[in-house]
C-alpha cells in the first residue's frame, strides 16, 4: 500500500474501562486506521503510584488488559502498541506490547530514567546490558519502530532506525513539568535527520507527590520526515488519526540524500 492511517489515543490511566476503549477502536475503525498507539501509564498507574500496589493486583491488571487488548485488536482488526508492566518472579518490569490481530510481541525497554525523583531505573528490573535495536516489524507495507519515550534521547537508538530505512517512529512517554518544548524540538530534529514519520503519544492526568505535583500536558504530536509537526492534541482526553504516504518518505528522503550519502559509504 502507498499509505496508511495511524493514529494514537492521548488518556490518563484507565484502569480496566472497557467501554471508553471500545468507543475509540469503533471511531479508529470507522477512519480505516491501521495502528493506534497508547502512552505510558496509562493501562497501568504511573510507577510513582505502584509502590503502593500490592504486585499481585498489577499483575492481575496487566493480564486482564492484555486480553482486553487481544480481543480488541481482533474485533476491529488493528494492530494496538501499548506499554504495560509485567509482574515476574516478584519484581516490576516496563515493556512494551504490540498486540496485532494474530500474534502478540513484547519490547523490553532498554533505557530507563534514572534521575533523584523519577526513577525508573532502580525501580523496575528491566537488565542493564549493551543497547540492541528497538522493536521493528511491518504494517501493510510500512516498516515501524517503537521505543520508550526517554529512549529518544540516545543516538544509539536511532543507528537502526535509518540503516533499515524505517518509515514511521512510535513513542510512547510520560513528559510532564515544563518539558513540552523541549520535546517538541527533540522529535522534529529526529524525524528530519532520518527522514521518518514520528507518532508521539503522551499521556494526561495528574499525579501529587510531598515534593512535586505532575502535570502529564498532552501534546501528542504527529511529526511528517520533514521534522515538521503536522498535527497536534492540546491537554485533555482524545485521539489523533493521520496518514503516513510512501511518497512524502520517499520525496523527503531523495531531497536531502541523507540515506545516500551512507549509502556511498556502506554503512546502509
Amino acid at each position: 500500500m502507498r499509505e496508511i492511517n495511524v493514529g494514537l489515543l492521548q488518556l490518563p490511566t484507565l484502569g480496566l474501562n472497557t467501554t471508553r476503549l471500545e468507543f475509540y477502536l469503533k471511531k479508529a475503525k470507522e477512519r480505516d486506521c491501521k495502528l493506534l498507539l497508547f502512552g505510558e501509564y496509562v493501562l497501568n498507574p504511573f510507577f510513582k503510584e505502584l509502590q503502593n500496589f500490592p504486585k499481585s493486583m498489577i499483575k492481575e491488571q496487566t493480564k486482564t488488559n492484555l486480553e482486553l487488548l487481544k480481543r480488541l485488536s481482533k474485533e476491529f482488526d488493528i494492530t494496538l502498541v501499548a506499554p504495560i508492566i509485567e509482574v515476574k518472579a516478584n519484581k516490576f518490569y516496563k515493556k512494551i506490547v504490540k498486540v496485532s490481530p494474530k500474534s502478540i510481541s513484547y519490547y523490553t525497554q532498554q533505557l530507563l530514567i534514572n534521575y533523584n525523583h523519577w526513577n525508573e531505573e532502580s525501580f523496575f528490573s528491566n537488565p542493564i546490558e549493551e543497547i540492541k535495536e528497538p522493536m521493528i516489524f511491518s504494517v501493510d507495507g510500512f516498516k515501524i519502530a517503537v521505543m520508550g519515550g526517554f529512549e529518544l534521547h540516545f543516538d544509539k537508538m536511532w543507528e537502526s532506525i535509518i540503516k533499515k530505512r524505517v518509515d514511521l517512529v512510535l513513542l510512547p512517554t510520560a513528559s510532564t513539568f515544563e518539558s513540552k518544548n523541549r520535546w517538541r524540538e527533540l522529535l522534529k530534529m529526529r524525524a528530519f535527520l532520518n527522514n521518518c514519520y514520528i507518532l508521539r503519544a503522551n499521556r494526561v492526568g495528574e499525579y501529587k507527590d510531598e515534593e512535586h505535583k505532575w502535570h502529564f500536558y498532552g501534546d501528542s504530536l504527529f511529526v511528517n520526515p520533514d521534522g515538521i509537526i503536522d498535527m497536534r492534541l492540546e491537554d485533555r482526553e482524545s485521539m489523533l488519526i493521520e496518514p503516513i504516504r510512501k511518497d512524502e518518505l520517499e520525496e523527503s528522503r531523495r531531497g536531502w540524500k541523507f540515506v545516500t550519502a551512507l549509502r556511498k559509504r556502506g554503512y546502509i
